[in-house]
Parts: C-alpha cells; sequence; structure tokens
C-alpha cells in the first residue's frame, strides 16, 4: 500500500512538472532594467506582463501562469530592442546580445525557436542573394559561362531554401512553428519563367502556400507580412494616385477572397489593410473597402481599428444614395438663422462640409463656386470666426455659408458622420441623397447627366 502512495505521489509531481513547465529564460547581455511581454497580432503589440530581471540582463516568466495562447511574443528592454519569439507551451530558453541580437542568438532550449530563427535568417540571406542574382540573369547574355554558374547559384540557393521549408521545418507538421514557416515562406520562383512575367506569376502564384483557414497564425505577423509583399506586386510608383489606388484595389480584393475561408482571418486582413491604408491617406480605398467587404460582409470591426473607420461606416450605411439627410439648423456668415428643412429650399442642393485649414478644399471650393446650375449650402467645420470670414473673402466664394464655429463636435458634423473634409452630397427638393461624390470630377459628371 505504501508503496503503491508512493508510485501515485511521483506520478503527480511528474504531471504537475509538466503542467507548470512553461518556462522562459531570457539571457541578453548589454540589456537592463525591467523587460516588457507583448503578444503580437500583425503589427499590433498587445501588452500583458511586465518582467523585472532576476539578474543583469536576465529575465524569467512562467507561461503556465499567464495560459497564453500559441504564438509570436516580443521581449521589450532597454536600449530599445526587442526580441521575438515563439512560445508553443514548451519551455524557452534564449542567449544573445543586445547589440547583435538575430546574429548572436543562441536557443539553449526549444525546437521551436531553434528553426524560427534559422527560418529568420535564412529568409534574409535568401531574398537578398537571390534578387542580386536575378539581376544577373537579366543583364547578363545567356551564352556567357557566367550566366550559366549564376543561373545554377540561383537553382541551388533555391533547392536548399525549398529543403529547409518542406523537410527541416516539417518534423512536426502539426506545430505551430511548422504552420507558420509553411505560409510564411517567400515564393520560389521557376528558374524557366522569363523576368517580364514574373511579376504576373506572383501576381497570380505568390499566396498559393498561404493557409489562410489557419486562424492561429492571426497570432503571429504571418498575414500582415503577406499582405505587405503581395501589394509590394502592385505597386508602381511612375503611377498618379488614382491610378495606383485602383491597383492597390485589386491586391486588397484578392487578399479578402482568399481570406474569407476563415471569418476571423478574413476579418483579421480587412481591419489589417484599412490601418495601413488610413495610415497613407488612400482614402478612396478605405471607402471601397467599406462599401465592399465591411458593410457588405457586415464586419464588426475591432473597436481598436474604429475612430475615424466607425465614422467612415456609419455614414456609408446610414446616409447612402436614397436616404434622407438630417436637418441643419446653423447661422450664415450674418448670424441669420439657416434651415436644411426650410420649405424655401425646394430645389437640388450641394452641400460640402469643409474647413479653412484644409488644404483639398482650398482647391475645391473656388471651383465650386464658379458651377451655376445647383444651390450649394457650405458648411465650415472651423472653430474661430476670423478664419471662417476671412477664407470665405480670400476665395469670393458668393455661395451660402454657415457654421455654428465648434469644429467637429457640431451637430451638423455630428449627424452626417463627417470623419474628413471635404466631405460632399447632392440632395433633392425632398431632402433625399442622390449623390455622394469623392472629388470635383465625379461631381462634374453626374452634373452633366
Amino acid at each position: 500500500m505504501i508503496t503503491r502512495l508512493k508510485t501515485i505521489f511521483v506520478l503527480l509531481l511528474l504531471s504537475a512538472g509538466l503542467i507548470f513547465s512553461q518556462e522562459m529564460n531570457m539571457q541578453i547581455k548589454g540589456a537592463s532594467g525591467k523587460a516588457f511581454l507583448y503578444e503580437l497580432s500583425g503589427e499590433k503589440a498587445i501588452l500583458f506582463d511586465s518582467i523585472p530581471p532576476t539578474s543583469t540582463g536576465v529575465y524569467d516568466f512562467s507561461f503556465a501562469k499567464s495560459k497564453k495562447h500559441e504564438g509570436l511574443y516580443r521581449l521589450a528592454f532597454e536600449p530599445k530592442k526587442v526580441i521575438d519569439f515563439v512560445y508553443d507551451g514548451k519551455d524557452i530558453s534564449l542567449k544573445t546580445n543586445a547589440n547583435t541580437i538575430l546574429d548572436s542568438m543562441q536557443v539553449i532550449k526549444s525546437e521551436s525557436n531553434r528553426l524560427f530563427y534559422a527560418f529568420m535568417k535564412l529568409n534574409k540571406l535568401y531574398k537578398t542573394k537571390t534578387e542580386l542574382l536575378q539581376v544577373i540573369l537579366y543583364r547578363y547574355p545567356k551564352d556567357d559561362d557566367y550566366y550559366s554558374a549564376t543561373e545554377n547559384k540561383l537553382i541551388s540557393m533555391q533547392s536548399e531554401y525549398s529543403n529547409f521549408i518542406n523537410n527541416t521545418s516539417q518534423k512536426d507538421r502539426s506545430s505551430f512553428i511548422a504552420r507558420y514557416i509553411r505560409s510564411a515562406q517567400l515564393p520560389v520562383v521557376d528558374i524557366g519563367i522569363p523576368p517580364e512575367k514574373q511579376l504576373e506569376y506572383l501576381k497570380g502564384h505568390s499566396l498559393d502556400k498561404v493557409n489562410f483557414k489557419d486562424y492561429e497564425l492571426v497570432y503571429s505577423d504571418v498575414f500582415s507580412n503577406k499582405a505587405i509583399e503581395y501589394l509590394t506586386y502592385y505597386r508602381n510608383p511612375q503611377l498618379p494616385k488614382e491610378l495606383l489606388e485602383q491597383e492597390f484595389m485589386k491586391a486588397a480584393d484578392t487578399l479578402f477572397n482568399k481570406a474569407k475561408v476563415n471569418q476571423a482571418v478574413y476579418q483579421h486582413f480587412v481591419e489589417y489593410l484599412i490601418d495601413g491604408f488610413k495610415k497613407f491617406g488612400f482614402d478612396k480605398i478605405l471607402d471601397y473597402i467599406v462599401e465592399n467587404y465591411v458593410i457588405k460582409d457586415e464586419l464588426c470591426l475591432d473597436i481598436k481599428t474604429e475612430g475615424l473607420i466607425k465614422k467612415r461606416i456609419d455614414q456609408a450605411k446610414i446616409l447612402k444614395v436614397g436616404a434622407f439627410v438630417p436637418n441643419i439648423l446653423s447661422a450664415d456668415t450674418s448670424g441669420n438663422k439657416f434651415e436644411l428643412y426650410d420649405n424655401s429650399n425646394n430645389q437640388k442642393i450641394l452641400l460640402v462640409f469643409y474647413a479653412s485649414w484644409c488644404p483639398h478644399c482650398k482647391e475645391l471650393l473656388p471651383v465650386i463656386n464658379k458651377i451655376k446650375d445647383i444651390k450649394v449650402v457650405a458648411v465650415s467645420m472651423d472653430t474661430k470666426r476670423e478664419d471662417w470670414i476671412n477664407f470665405i473673402k480670400s476665395n469670393s466664394l458668393s455661395f451660402l455659408n454657415v457654421s455654428d464655429l465648434k469644429g467637429w463636435d457640431s451637430k451638423a458634423a455630428i449627424d452626417y458622420f463627417i470623419y474628413a473634409t471635404p466631405t460632399m452630397f447632392v440632395i433633392d427638393s425632398n431632402k433625399k441623397i442622390i449623390n455622394k461624390s469623392i472629388n470635383i470630377e465625379e461631381l462634374n459628371r453626374f452634373l452633366s447627366k
């Protein structure tokens, strides 16, 4: 009986050790002070704990107590450096130098991180060297011995890269790191495809290896990196912004339609691209995504991504063509009361929300001033009367101008979900929206019908 109890006790200790064996140990030469632990999702780093050093440059943490999901995590420390690593439910022990993190990385314990860092280094070398070799093959005569040597070198590198991706990293195909590498791998372009056709090949096949069904990859940088990589195939600096936006829309269509196999992955892509295009001021693409994906597929975006995007979505949903507009009660430059629903305004009206400090408004308003076949009501988002009046006078604006000088907090701005200036609505005599033009070209095409 005693022997049996001892056996049970030992088994309990062993099982407890397995449950609480998910320990992280980081030894970072040159690191100082407290470190901070983040979980990654695309380009979002979400802080969930801080770690005081157990000794200089040494940080220990128990994942078992935090009960975190598998995925990529980040340790941030002084002097303003970070280490990204894989957590897969097993012990992690890493040793490196703060000044040369990747090059000096030693994985003491964790097969997943050994593969992760090997993949990072291989990817960097493969991308740099193959791009250089492709340039040589493109420029060098095919009958030259150096061309053949370069071609053989490229084939050798592709073989080495593919062997790591398909064999070395796939000993446990169901593991997070194996799935990560399969989806994160760079596209290998067949040597027989001519250089002038490689771009079209990449547009059509570079996403073939990405597993859009694998929701757990949201907890990494795979999908964000693939989105950036794919968008670069459509980027042409020589195109004007309007045509470049059209190209990026094509890329977004492909990414979204592939991601739709998993609703959570699809939403991840939409949120990521919305955030990215917002940063670069691609308003037309944002409207396109909102209209064709967010609203059409009834996506509920993460509250952190909303802000101005929420106003954009609400405006697209509520104030679409065919909807009745809210009334506007305000005052003109002389202080006279204005009401949009006044019975005397039984005519087609162009509503323009603008601000004196808006550069696009400075271009648009003088052009609108020349339009004669529609009544214009301009609603200023200014907060200083002097700025508002000076703008009207300096541009000799003859149409009706109104403002309550409350800026973005004005009732009209709130009721119309104004997220940017200028914003235009054409309404009929019943105060129903009949057109929402983004620019003067679209407005002129509508008015000329």
